[in-house]
C-alpha cells in the first residue's frame, strides 16, 4: 500500500430533526494531541449547545481511533460518527458534531440516525484526496549539493519536515513509498551526501 485517503480541508454541515440541530465539523487531523485545540473553540462558539460528540481515525494503517458520546446514551453518537468516517475509507480525519437540543427526545435510534446523517452530510461536501505514504529519512550534505538535492526532492514529490544550514546542510524528509528506491539511488549517487 503506497497511498491513503483523507480530506484536505475543513467543512461544516447542518442536520435538523424534531427541533434539535446537529452541526457537523470535519477536519484534516493527524495528531490526537490537537483534539482539544479543535474542540474547545467549538465549545466557545456554541456555548448553548448541549453535546460535543466526536470521532477520529488516525494513521495510514487506521489503527488509532477514538469516539465520544459526550453525555449522549452509550454508542448513540461517537460510534455512528466513526462508522461514517470508516464508510468513506478515510483516515487522518476528525468529525465533531455539536448538538442543540430542541425539546423533543429522539430516542437511541433517532440519535444514531441524526449523528450518522450529520456526519455523512459533512463528509459529502469535502473532496477526498489520495496522499502518498511517506518513509522518513535524514540527509546531511555539503552546500555545493543543495541544488541537486532540492531538485530530486521536488521532482519525486518528497516532503521536507525540517531543514538546517549550519556547517553542513541537513534535512528531514519523507519519501513517497512508491519512489523510495529511485530517490535513494539518485541521492546516494551524489558526492558528499549522507542519507539515513
Amino acid at each position: 500500500m503506497s497511498f491513503y485517503n483523507t480530506i484536505a480541508q475543513q467543512a461544516v454541515a447542518e442536520y435538523k430533526d424534531r427541533g434539535s440541530k446537529f452541526l457537523a465539523y470535519a477536519y484534516p487531523f493527524s495528531d490526537a494531541k490537537l483534539l482539544k485545540a479543535l474542540v474547545q473553540p467549538l465549545k466557545n462558539e456554541h456555548s448553548k449547545a448541549v453535546h460535543y460528540c466526536f470521532a477520529y481515525r488516525l494513521g495510514v494503517d487506521g489503527l488509532a481511533f477514538r469516539s465520544s458520546d459526550d453525555g449522549e446514551p452509550a454508542n448513540s453518537a461517537g460510534k455512528p460518527i466513526l462508522s461514517q468516517i470508516d464508510s468513506k475509507q478515510i483516515t487522518n480525519v476528525l468529525v465533531v458534531v455539536v448538538r442543540y437540543f430542541g425539546g423533543t427526545l429522539l430516542g437511541i435510534l433517532g440519535l444514531v440516525n441524526a449523528y450518522k446523517t450529520a456526519t455523512s452530510l459533512v463528509l459529502q461536501t469535502i473532496p477526498i484526496v489520495q496522499l502518498p505514504i511517506l518513509k522518513n529519512y535524514s540527509l546531511q550534505y555539503d552546500y555545493e549539493q543543495i541544488n541537486k538535492v532540492n531538485m530530486i526532492i521536488k521532482q519525486y514529490g518528497c516532503v521536507i519536515y525540517a531543514q538546517q544550514q549550519l556547517l553542513f546542510a541537513s534535512m528531514q524528509i519523507g519519501i513517497p513509498m512508491a519512489r523510495v528506491d529511485e530517490v535513494l539511488y539518485l541521492i546516494k549517487g551524489l558526492r558528499n551526501v549522507e542519507i539515513v
